[in-house]
């Protein structure tokens, strides 16, 4: 049987603290994997390390924001035939150590698999924690379907669907995107993985920034979804 073909989707945005540790430890311990990053705008030194490393990267020359630069990591893995793509932060939170059994579960017949925190372990009590319950829940009333970590970055991608975020613009790597694609016909599951506290630099999502994002998805996934339109998807497999 050939052997399926894997792309690493780096976004990264300012992470020179953190780009060198998370690509070294790709290219030394998981070559098996191809990998891409995506420099969105940095002002720092990330272009420059990519360069000076000789990293496989795409230069984005402004800031065109997370889903467009996982946007452009869907388009160099159509481009180039992969089977499945995986979407990672360049913070070094996601550890590639459940590539391998995300792959085996896509394989099951899935369009999407999630690395979720939440599938055998219990979500902490907090106030993004709340809002991720308060998504999973309009999810499930919208598409019938449960996901337990909505909002988790750590999510892979085949074929079907590397050509949909590649060629649609409005595809982001969100829970209102993945929702839709639910409704469209997309088989969609999780795994329980753990994922590592960011070393170095700052998270983009402080407490206003992180209510202004529940917000925002609420408000999609409730009424702006059901006026996008209806992609097929595996024959719109149920």
């Amino acid at each position: 049987m050939e052997e399926k073909r894997l792309l690493i989707i780096i976004p990264a945005y300012n992470e020179e603290e953190n780009i060198e540790r998370v690509v070294d430890n790709i290219i030394e311990n998981y070559s098996q994997y191809d990998y891409v990053v995506v420099n969105d705008g940095s002002r720092d030194r990330t272009l420059d390390i990519c360069k000076e490393k000789g990293y496989n990267y795409l230069n984005m020359p402004i800031n065109v924001g997370l889903s467009g630069g996982v946007q452009a990591g869907m388009m160099y893995a159509y481009e180039h035939g992969y089977d499945y793509a995986i979407q990672f932060d360049g913070d070094g939170q996601h550890d590639p150590k459940y590539i391998d059994d995300m792959i085996r579960k896509m394989e099951e017949g899935y369009d999407i698999c999630i690395g979720s925190r939440f599938v055998t372990e219990k979500k902490p009590k907090s106030l993004r924690m709340l809002g991720s319950n308060m998504i999973s829940f309009i999810i499930r009333l919208t598409t019938r379907k449960k996901v337990k970590d909505p909002t988790s970055g750590m999510r892979m991608f085949n074929k079907d669907t590397i050509k949909i975020m590649a060629e649609t613009f409005d595809y982001g790597p969100e829970p209102d995107t993945m929702a839709h694609l639910i409704r469209c016909g997309a088989k969609v599951c999780e795994i329980q993985v753990e994922m590592h506290e960011r070393v170095a630099g700052e998270s983009y999502l402080n407490l206003r920034r992180s209510i202004k994002y529940m917000t925002h998805m609420f408000f999609s996934i409730i009424f702006i979804q059901w006026c996008r339109k209806e992609v097929r998807i595996g024959g719109n497999k149920k």
